[in-house]
């Protein structure tokens, strides 16, 4: 049977860059490795992962690609001579599969990622865990920048055992199942598939007495105040990153960071959108109708709003220049006020007497002084018409 295009295995496209081959191999090879098919589709599964396998290594390799272009199957058949192939990379070899393959070993057989360390019985080396740390901080403080200070974990060699974790007097042992290496072989499949020695946990030691101060971690957890300088014009969401202030790597292995994330409280005048900002501004219905001047207030102060007269309700007015010069941004965003008109409440007998008189002269008018009533009417009738 003719072998299917490699692209068409993949199920990408003939442009597909680098990260593409790769994240549509990865997919396949999950969903058709053996050790996940076990049974009545046992065999096709298998056939399809090595299918898969065969067209990712040939279109990885710039320059088996190249000649697959060129001349297809042919052009990377080894018994074919073909111009891109090149002895030892064929496709029961390893190549550029074992680059994407070794992504998801974890992902199908539960492993943790080696982050460090070399082969021939060194000790596994990892990379300690990154933690997260949630800031509530306000909205002034965030178009202004803050600098502060947080608690956070840390940790200190144990003064009991000065960091071994073997109780004074004992000492640690090499593990026996991993001879000191801290990774174990296990056969899965037609693999042999190198993972953390459960044992010992990577480490390569095992400590019959362990110290009762740390119980055997060889460190203590303690806290330490960090400063941390937040950056004027950020915002929600966005995290500050402290390199090497997370947990502790394995062996040596270099600390994880901290990650900061920024939560900016909810403001009692505005709302932030991006580098903007909105307020609602409360008029009575007198300086709406009558028109002047009205203040506002601003995150630098305040600012003057000339209202014209017979403003309406919900009218928006713009400043600009005063919302929130956000991170990169070469200038301040705006503010945007929008106006709400108050009704008066609570009148009194006499004030009940002139909005009355107010009014009659209003109606009297006619529609001069409602711009909008006519149309709305007019609206109203077209929609039971008929």
């Amino acid at each position: 049977m003719p072998k299917r295009d490699y692209y068409e295995t993949l199920g990408v496209t003939r442009s597909a860059n680098e990260d593409e081959l790769k994240k549509a191999y990865r997919k396949l090879a999950m969903k058709f490795h053996p050790d996940r098919n076990q049974g009545e589709g046992a065999k096709k599964a298998e056939e399809q992962f090595k299918e898969a396998k065969e067209a990712y290594e040939m279109l990885s390799d710039p320059q088996k690609r190249a000649a697959y272009d060129q001349y297809g199957h042919a052009g990377v058949d080894p018994n074919a001579g073909g111009a891109g192939f090149r002895p030892g990379g064929g496709p029961e070899g390893f190549g550029g599969f074992a680059e994407a393959f070794g992504d998801i070993f974890g992902d199908i057989f539960g492993g943790q990622q080696r982050r460090g360390g070399g082969g021939g019985g060194a000790q596994q080396v990892y990379r300690g865990s990154d933690l997260s740390y949630a800031m509530e901080i306000t909205l002034e403080e965030a178009a202004g920048g803050k600098d502060t200070q947080i608690r956070i974990p840390s940790w200190e060699e144990c003064d009991t055992c000065s960091g071994t974790g073997a109780k004074p007097g004992t000492q640690a042992k090499v593990c026996p199942h991993c001879n000191g290496s801290g990774t174990v072989h296990m056969r899965q499949g037609f693999f042999s598939i190198q993972q953390t020695c459960p044992h010992c946990h990577g480490s390569g030691k095992i400590i019959p007495e362990p110290c009762v101060t740390c119980n055997g971690a060889g460190k203590l957890k303690k806290t330490k105040t960090l400063e941390v300088k937040i950056p004027a014009g950020i915002n929600e969401g966005m995290r500050i990153r402290s390199a090497g202030n997370g947990e502790p790597g394995s062996n040596g292995g270099p600390n994880g960071d901290l990650y900061i994330e920024i939560r900016i409280k909810q403001h009692d005048i505005f709302e932030r959108d991006g580098d903007d900002l909105h307020c609602t501004v409360p008029v009575g219905l007198t300086t709406v109708s009558l028109g002047g001047h009205i203040e506002v207030p601003t995150l630098g102060g305040k600012a003057e709003i000339e209202l014209p007269e017979g403003t309406q309700h919900g009218k928006t007015f713009r400043l600009r220049g005063k919302g929130i010069k956000g991170l990169r941004s070469s200038y301040p965003g705006d503010l945007y006020c929008h106006i709400q008109v108050e009704t008066p409440v609570k009148l009194t007998e006499h004030q009940r007497k002139l909005m009355k008189e107010l009014d009659e002269s209003f109606r009297k008018g006619g529609e001069k002084h409602s711009p909008n009533a006519r149309s709305w009417t007019d609206r109203v009738k077209d929609m039971f018409k008929g």
